[in-house]
C-alpha cells in the first residue's frame, strides 16, 4: 500500500495554520505536506511535528504573491535573484523540518526565454540543494492550464524534456494525478511513460478536486496497485479540497 498523506494547505481548512498538523495527527495522519508553510516559524512547525510523531513530506518554493495571482518564479524572466532569496528560504524551511522534498514552483510566463531561465534556475536550484542539503529532492509538477491558466510547466513531455537535459540525481518529477487526468486523460499510460521519473505523488478526485475515492473518471485502486507494482516508494498525498468534514473523508487513506 502506498504512503499516504495529506495537504495540510487544502484540508482542515476551517481550522487556523497552527491547529492543523495536531488535528491531522489526532485523525491518525502520520504525514502531512504544506505548500506554504512560511506563515508559522519553522520551529513552531517543527516543535508541532515531533510532538505529534507527524512528518512533513513536501513544501513548495515560496509564492508570496499568491493571492494576487502569482505561482512562483523559477521560469519569470527578471525574477531570477528573487527566486533564488526565496530559494534559500525554503532551504531552511526543509532543514527545520526534515522535509525530504521541495517542490520548485515556475510561476506565469511562456516562450524560449522563460525556458531558459527555468532551466537555468533548476540547474543552481539543485547544486544549491546539493551542496546545502544533501538528500533532498527538488521536484517540477506539470500544472493544467485549465485549473492555472499561463503556468509555465503544463505538460508532461515539456517536465521530462527539462528534467532529462538537466540530469541531476536531487531533481525530479511530481507527478498529480488529477493534472495528469486534466492534462492527458490517461492517468495510468501517462505514469507508464513518465513514472519513473517521480520523487513525490499526489492525488485527488477529477470531479470537483475532491477525495480521491472510487468510482471517478481517475481508477485510484488501478492508480494506487500499480504503483506498488512499479515499486514507488515515496509519498502519495492527497491535494484536494475536502467535500465535507476533513476527517470524515479520509477513508480513502485507509482503503487504498
Amino acid at each position: 500500500m502506498p504512503r499516504f498523506a495529506l495537504n495540510l494547505t487544502l484540508a482542515f481548512s476551517d481550522l487556523p495554520l497552527p491547529a492543523r498538523i495536531p488535528a491531522a495527527a489526532a485523525a491518525g495522519v502520520a504525514r502531512v505536506e504544506m505548500l506554504f508553510p512560511y506563515a508559522m516559524p519553522a520551529g513552531d512547525l517543527r516543535a508541532q511535528l515531533d510532538g505529534t510523531g507527524t512528518r512533513m513530506v513536501l513544501i513548495n518554493t515560496p509564492a508570496d504573491d499568491w493571492a494576487k495571482g502569482g505561482r512562483g518564479t523559477a521560469a519569470i524572466p527578471g525574477e531570477t535573484a528573487r527566486f533564488r532569496a526565496d530559494f534559500a528560504r525554503s532551504l531552511d524551511y526543509a532543514a527545520a523540518l526534515a522535509v525530504p522534498v521541495v517542490h520548485v514552483m515556475a510561476g506565469l510566463a511562456t516562450g524560449p526565454e522563460a525556458d531558459r531561465i527555468f532551466r537555468d534556475n533548476l540547474a543552481w536550484a539543485s547544486d544549491e540543494a546539493a551542496r546545502k542539503a544533501p538528500g533532498l529532492t527538488l521536484t517540477v509538477e506539470p500544472i493544467n492550464p485549465h485549473d492555472m491558466p499561463g503556468y509555465f510547466l503544463d505538460g508532461f513531455e515539456q517536465a521530462a524534456g527539462i528534467l532529462d537535459r538537466l540530469n541531476r540525481p536531487n531533481l525530479a518529477l511530481q507527478f498529480d494525478a488529477y493534472h495528469a487526468h486534466r492534462i492527458t486523460g490517461d492517468v495510468i499510460g501517462t505514469w507508464a511513460r513518465h513514472g519513473h521519473r517521480a520523487a513525490h505523488v499526489q492525488v485527488a478526485g477529477a470531479e470537483g478536486r475532491h477525495e480521491p475515492v472510487p468510482g471517478g473518471a481517475i481508477d485510484f485502486p488501478a492508480f494506487f496497485a500499480r504503483l506498488d507494482a512499479d515499486g514507488y516508494t515515496g509519498a502519495v498525498s492527497g491535494e484536494y479540497t475536502p467535500a465535507g468534514d476533513t476527517v470524515a473523508g479520509l477513508g480513502w487513506m485507509r482503503a487504498g
